[in-house]
């Protein structure tokens, strides 16, 4: 799913997306972010699994953090906050370990659980990613870490959900090849959105300026 510019999307967008289209684009587009008090809770939260050079062995269990991670198929990179490698006669060998091992991914978000699937579908697409860099059976579950509530949610990792990743990834990379920012549409979520400032989703009932000048020329 390689693009014309042959650059990757970057697993993390898939969030963004499935929150607002138009916030997607404006980042991962445009280049513009802008941090306001969940970002930076949310930076704070992960400053705790992003050491690329941490990781612990528990008995049968080994925890990778900051993990990097493609797919060339979906031509989509990122990195895992959190993976736990379980010992498993089903399962792959690692280089330097002995045996073989199971591999299962832990995302970190602020807050708590949400009702839509922007979380789950980013680590959906890591776990994806795993089975092809690993050559590892199919991931069955993974974990969401919340802060705000200290607890781990179970991610069944479906066919559903697989194909809403890989249909996602489809129009993203089409907005991204085309280098198109969607217009605005506000809603509630505009409010927590870090990005209002820049969006100004306010402007949305405002006329453009073509239909400014178009409306000029249509009363001469």
């Amino acid at each position: 799913m390689q693009g014309v510019n042959g650059e990757d999307l970057q697993i993390s967008g898939l969030q963004h997306f499935s929150f607002c289209r138009r916030q997607w684009a404006l980042i991962h587009i445009e280049q513009q972010w802008s941090e306001n008090y969940f970002t930076a809770d949310g930076n704070i939260l992960h400053q705790r699994s992003d050491d690329p050079f941490a990781t612990e062995k528990r008995g049968g269990l080994i925890i990778s953090r900051a993990l990097p991670v493609r797919s060339d198929r979906l031509g989509v990179s990122g990195t895992c906050d959190v993976v736990e490698f379980r010992s498993s006669p089903g399962g792959v060998p690692i280089a330097g370990r002995e045996g073989t091992w199971l591999p299962t991914p832990v995302e970190f978000k602020r807050g708590k659980s949400k009702e839509n699937d922007a979380d789950r579908l980013q680590l959906c697409a890591q776990a994806i990613c795993l089975e092809e860099i690993l050559c590892c059976p199919p991931i069955e579950r993974a974990y969401l870490f919340y802060g705000e509530t200290r607890r781990r949610e179970e991610v069944a990792l479906t066919h559903e959900l697989r194909d809403m990743v890989e249909k996602m990834l489809i129009e993203m990379r089409a907005l991204y090849d085309r280098g198109h920012t969607p217009r605005v549409k506000s809603s509630k979520k505009c409010q927590s959105c870090s990005l209002r400032d820049i969006c100004l989703p306010k402007m949305e009932k405002n006329r453009s300026a073509r239909e400014y000048i178009t409306s000029i020329w249509d009363s001469v």
